[in-house]
């Protein structure tokens, strides 16, 4: 598998879970998606980094245990920047929250964590090294990501003001769809949450990662004892579901129906 060097401003850089259970969920997503795992010890604390083929295996996400168990379990999409303080100060402008400055991550790169208009958490990564996630776009890795929330338009104005996305409406499934691009590649998704989502359900991020087969995959989350939210459904760009996760996160798988990496990022 081609493994990924850099990732461009704006771009989803890296995927962490956050679990009330770390044990659980590392064996939950490793019977799922066939993931290593194995823990870095950062300062005084423990995060684990799950791998595609073994501990020398590129990385494909993080995750860490729940600093606080009132808080739900969720998945954190931090996208790329060259500059924090800056985009710090452009998403308060905007009108969004930094909920945590910008942070060194010992030998990694640095961190903040933010939240925009409607309190949907997003992080900011500017890498030393390794660049992120170590591959993207491939089997049993992650391949979009996707915000859910109730204002649409501005979420789009937000958005567009921190990474310079430019919005595209899209019309797939049910609801009107917003897909998000840097120029001519897609970069995210955003859903609306209407009369099908559950009363005060809290908009939020979450990942898309990529499975052989969507119906199979979905069977056996459920064996794992994950719970299907949304059933495997055909759309355009593939078939897709979302689950809960035994942890309670909320994540999403899809086959893709055009298997190729760049033609998935360049498809009009």
């Amino acid at each position: 598998m081609p493994e990924v060097t850099s990732f461009a401003p704006g771009f989803p850089a890296w995927v962490e879970l956050a679990s009330p259970d770390p044990e659980r969920s590392k064996e939950f997503y490793r019977d799922l998606f066939g993931w290593y795992s194995y823990t870095l010890t950062v300062g005084i604390a423990e995060y684990e980094i799950f791998t595609l083929g073994g501990i020398q295996g590129p990385a494909v996400g993080g995750m860490q245990a729940l600093a606080d168990d009132s808080q739900p379990s969720s998945w954190t999409c931090y996208f790329r920047t060259d500059d924090i303080p800056a985009t710090l100060d452009t998403v308060r402008a905007e009108g969004g929250m930094v909920l945590a400055e910008q942070t060194d991550v010992v030998g990694l790169g640095q961190m903040a964590l933010c939240c925009d208009l409607e309190g949907a958490d997003f992080a900011l990564w500017r890498p030393y090294r390794p660049q992120g996630a170590g591959v993207v776009d491939e089997p049993a890795a992650m391949c979009w990501v996707e915000l859910a929330c109730r204002d649409i338009r501005g979420a789009r104005r937000f958005y567009g003001g921190v990474f310079g996305w430019k919005a595209v409406e899209r019309h797939y499934y049910h609801a009107r769809y917003t897909e998000w691009k840097i120029g001519d590649r897609p970069v995210a998704g955003m859903v609306p949450i209407d009369e099908h989502w559950p009363p005060g359900y809290p908009p939020h991020w979450i990942p898309y990662f990529w499975v052989a087969d969507c119906d199979e995959s979905a069977a056996k989350a459920v064996e794992l004892g994950g719970r299907v939210q949304i059933p495997p459904s055909d759309v355009k760009p593939g078939r897709f579901c979302v689950l809960t996760a035994p942890d309670g996160a909320r994540v999403a798988l899809v086959t893709p129906a055009v298997p190729d990496r760049i033609a998935l990022r360049i498809h009009p």
